[in-house]
């Protein structure tokens, strides 16, 4: 027995969802895959691993280590150019003698070769470099996009559909007709323009986008829990006790409601990194300097044509167990969360 129930007191929600969320072995090996895909994506941005990701370490094409190198490619090596010293005319003295003559001792420094690697773990890209790194850099992009943008759509969309459930009149008609005014366009279509008018590619562009429309279906749970908690008996006694709206709403009632915020977020989560691979795809999305499993996808379509599947089976399948293990998860939590759907 455990030591609440030992002193007479009833577990919250969050215990007896936690004691529901582990008996769901599913669910708890979903959640195991994501917190790899976090803990690889933290060593990514402290620089641990992954950090010369542009580095061109093997062949062009470089196929995977476990199919083996190409007999008939030539082996690349990068080349530093030796070039001979200028002659100067008889009398006329050369301003920049001074600078090309420390210039060619660095260069004399460095080693004439740099031999490249036959082959890399998951193979290398069309400059060489290694497709395993860019699938931790693109991971570390797109869960960043992803929570991020998330946290900003589920702060919109709790914020607003508190105002419109708890106050209602005026405010729930308006709030009312700015979901609907933004629901009437096809979600991606609207992404799309958004990002062909900002005209900006960036990591803090796609957020803005994703999360500035992405908030409309939190909003409509959200109303629709606050439009049927705030004539509960507990806001009421809140009411009669003089406290402020502010904290009936979100000290009182938000606690009540947060499990399907939580949802929410897993959800949105899911939703923003396939958006996300989406717009970088297509050319909206991160900028060139910036790896993504978008931008890897439009690389290996002229890939494919020669041949070279690595780098499009590498990011396809990094993306599907994080979306797949993602979406478990939510679904264990929600039923967790919420047993009467059990």
């Amino acid at each position: 027995m455990s030591a609440a129930l030992a002193n007479g007191a009833s577990p919250g929600l969050w215990a007896l969802a936690w004691r529901r969320l582990r008996r769901d072995r599913v669910g708890m090996v979903s959640a195991a895959v994501v917190g790899v895909y976090l803990a690889v994506v933290i060593a990514a941005m402290l620089g641990w691993i992954a950090s010369d990701w542009p580095r061109e370490a093997g062949v062009n094409y470089a196929p995977p280590g476990f199919v083996g190198a190409d007999d008939s490619a030539p082996q690349a090596t990068k080349r530093v150019s030796r070039e001979a010293p200028p002659v100067s005319e008889p009398g006329i003295v050369d301003p920049l003698a001074g600078v090309l003559a420390e210039l060619r001792k660095n260069l004399a420094a460095q080693p004439t070769h740099e031999p490249r690697a036959a082959t890399l773990p998951f193979g290398g890209d069309k400059w060489g470099r290694d497709v395993l790194k860019k699938v931790i850099k693109g991971t570390e992009t797109s869960l960043i996009v992803g929570l991020v943008a998330a946290l900003l759509a589920v702060l919109i969309g709790t914020t607003l559909g508190a105002y419109a459930g708890y106050y209602g009149g005026r405010t729930d008609d308006f709030l009312n007709w700015l979901y609907s005014v933004i629901t009437s366009i096809p979600y991606l279509l609207l992404v799309l323009a958004i990002a062909a008018v900002l005209n900006q590619k960036g990591l803090l562009t796609v957020i803005l986008i994703l999360g500035l429309t992405g908030w409309t279906g939190i909003f409509r749970l959200v109303r629709a829990e606050y439009l049927k908690h705030r004539t509960r008996e507990y806001v009421l006694a809140a009411d009669a006790i003089g406290t402020s709206h502010a904290r009936r709403m979100f000290v009182h009632i938000f606690p009540n409601v947060s499990h399907v915020v939580l949802v929410q977020l897993s959800l949105h989560v899911v939703l923003f990194i396939k958006s996300e691979v989406i717009l970088s795809f297509l050319g909206f999305g991160v900028g060139v300097d910036t790896v993504s499993w978008g931008s890897m996808l439009a690389e290996s379509q002229a890939e494919l044509i020669l041949g070279k599947w690595w780098q499009l089976t590498a990011a396809t399948l990094a993306m599907a167990v994080l979306v797949t293990a993602f979406s478990l998860f939510t679904d264990a939590l929600r039923d967790a969360l919420d047993p009467r759907l059990k």
